[in-house]
């Protein structure tokens, strides 16, 4: 079955008798209905509705999991702790190993499904640990394929809302369950129908460049590219100024290379008709 390690993840364990209260006002997912065997993508904001720090998170008999990038669990445990104040919450890191993901094939013991995936129509599981030994570009490219946006990879923290990272429509984000961290302003965004910025998969003829080039039509920015696996790229666009410049019949390139954008299928979304807001 096709598998990859994914040495630079890093597990963190939440339990205590208020570790489920404390969770639901903090972050953006809906923790009272997460389902067993579910990692559930989600995020803790700044006030103003960026994403501060994304992971995932499970289930963990009377606790919960959090798997997050090696480089951010102790910032994110620092944060919690600032947050905990007299809760009966306990935070644990748990080692230093990483995550083996692996898909197309059933689960195997211990291991839980990711809700980012799952929300695209495809089955991945991930389990705590080394269990395969497959490179970690299969990983990305399955990523990049299914519009599947990750810090450091594709945007940067404190620089993007989850809007931009499709968390609205892959369970990341709960419109109803009330007040979290940055709520007031990502349910106005929906609510509204504000949201402009959205993940792409970028497809090309040749060989991209690297990540970080900027994507342009007529000489308008429109993004950058994130994940890049040769001629395909993930990059979280203006999806107005991408349907501006399609309106226009104008070529997009990132760099010197010519490229097609598409939106992931599972999400439903379309370009917008024209030019309108495309400036702002």
């Amino acid at each position: 079955m096709p598998a990859a390690y994914l040495e630079a993840r890093r597990l963190i364990r939440l339990s205590g008798a208020d570790c489920s209260d404390f969770l639901q006002g903090l972050i953006t997912a809906d923790v009272t209905s997460l389902e067993a065997g579910l990692a559930q993508p989600a995020a803790l904001l700044t006030p103003q509705g960026k994403i501060l720090f994304d992971f995932l998170f499970w289930r963990d008999g009377d606790g919960f999991i959090i798997d997050i990038d090696a480089s951010l669990r102790d910032a994110f445990i620092k944060r919690l702790m600032l947050y905990r104040l007299r809760a009966a919450v306990e935070i644990t890191p748990i080692g230093d190993e990483g995550v083996t993901v692996h898909w197309d094939e059933g689960n195997v013991d211990g291991g839980v499904e990711d809700g980012r995936f799952r929300a695209a129509g495809l089955v991945v599981f991930r389990k705590a640990g080394r269990h395969a030994d497959g490179r970690e570009s299969a990983y990305r490219a399955l990523r990049i394929a299914h519009g599947i946006a990750m810090s450091g990879f594709d945007y940067a923290l404190s620089d993007a809302f989850p809007h931009d990272v499709l968390m609205d429509l892959n369970g990341g984000v709960s419109f109803r369950k009330g007040c979290f961290v940055g709520q007031e302003v990502v349910s106005r965004m929906k609510h509204r129908g504000t949201a402009r910025r959205r993940p792409v998969t970028v497809s090309a003829s040749a060989p991209l460049p690297p990540s970080g080039t900027e994507l342009f039509a007529d000489g308008k920015p429109l993004g950058t590219l994130g994940t890049v696996i040769g001629a395909q790229a993930l990059a979280i666009v203006r999806i107005d100024r991408v349907g501006a410049a399609l309106a226009a019949g104008s070529t997009i390139h990132a760099g010197d290379v010519p490229v097609t954008l598409s939106l992931p299928d599972w999400t439903g979304l379309a370009f917008p008709d024209g030019a309108a807001d495309a400036e702002a």
